[in-house]
């Protein structure tokens, strides 16, 4: 499976807060989904990162972790904020955990 399938960057149009939206599947690879928050945060000092259901929010915190590791290389921690958000998937509303991910002021 590739990693363009895995994870899903948007830059959505009515959403000025969220530059770019990392969606993460149970079956995302953490290391590149890692990868894809340490971009965005280098690009845009806030990434948000969003998961539905146990498998997918496993991956995401797992990410996040090594993700620090990977800024922590250019002196940026980070601080991440989870919150519950209603998403829309084919019609049905669905409860996601995102995560707002940002530099350690």
């Amino acid at each position: 499976m590739n990693d363009v399938q895995e994870i899903t960057l948007e830059n959505p149009t009515n959403e000025e807060t969220h530059p770019d939206l990392i969606k993460v599947s149970a079956r995302s690879r953490s290391t590149a989904v890692a990868g894809a928050i340490a971009g965005v945060i280098r690009q845009h000092d806030l990434a948000e990162v969003q998961a539905i259901g146990a498998g997918a929010v496993n991956q995401a915190v797992k990410a996040l972790a090594i993700a620090r590791g990977y800024l922590e290389r250019d002196a940026i921690d980070i601080v991440c904020t989870p919150y519950f958000t209603e998403v829309d998937i084919d019609g049905s509303e669905r409860t996601a955990v995102r995560f707002k991910v940002e530099p350690r002021a």
